[in-house]
């Protein structure tokens, strides 16, 4: 099972967490980073050989990328392409290639609902580099219509956030959206990768395909719940 990792967004946490995941998800510069983050956090994947992608976002720093936006779907493709631009520059120098794109925060919410917001970003991924993957939210618009254009899509399902029946993540703003204990990450994954389903917070079982599993790397206790997922990984095989 894949692990993914939203990193570069000035935590500091990179040298920590690459060892325990498989792809990292690059700021670009936007929501968080810096061109100096972004090149660090390429030279330490490749040394590790962890795949890396671009992160991209709304440009809002203020929010972190996590602020509800709307603008033409000509502008979001150049939003998006500028980012995947800036990435991609990067791992050129670093003689190390871009695999994949997984949009953040806001964006990737909205573009799981979105058509029109899911179009422009996969407009943008297509007129860029139509071999990069897509990360998407499981069962939602923007994996659907990934596919349907003829993307790789991986279908991604989160180790420490909490759903709701409707399939989308529940707002930061709900009580306990966000898993931080070790055991219930755990509990989470290991319902992800044996059932394919998640209990909500409406506690409705929700059945969920996922390729790779995210572990964000924003919270204090990120470096703790990469390296638990990880070792449980790694110590059931046949998962």
């Amino acid at each position: 099972m894949d692990i993914n990792c939203d990193l570069g967004e000035g935590f500091g946490c990179e040298a920590a967490i690459l060892p325990f995941i498989n792809s990292a998800n690059i700021a670009c510069g936007l929501h968080a980073g810096s061109p100096a983050e972004m090149a660090n956090t390429v030279e330490l994947a490749k040394k590790l050989s962890v795949h890396v992608g671009a992160h991209p976002s709304w440009n809002d720093r203020a929010n972190f990328g996590r602020k509800a936006q709307q603008m033409p779907p000509a502008e979001i493709k150049a939003l998006i392409s500028y980012q995947l631009g800036a990435l991609d520059a990067i791992c050129r120098q670093a003689d190390y290639p871009m695999v994949h794109v997984k949009p953040h925060g806001a964006l990737y919410n909205q573009a799981g609902t979105d058509p029109v917001i899911a179009m422009a970003i996969i407009d943008a991924i297509q007129t860029f580099n139509p071999s990069l993957h897509l990360f998407a939210l499981s069962n939602s618009i923007l994996a659907k219509l990934g596919r349907a254009a003829g993307l790789l899509v991986k279908e991604e399902a989160f180790a420490d956030r909490r759903y709701t029946s409707n399939g989308q993540l529940a707002p930061r703003s709900f009580a306990n959206s966000v898993l931080k204990n070790t055991d219930d990450v755990l509990k989470q994954v290991d319902l992800l990768v044996r059932s394919q389903q998640v209990y909500t917070i409406e506690n409705t079982a929700l059945k969920l395909h996922a390729d790779t599993i995210c572990i964000h790397g924003d919270g204090p206790t990120a470096i703790e719940l990469a390296k638990a997922v990880h070792q449980y990984l790694q110590a059931s095989p046949q998962l």
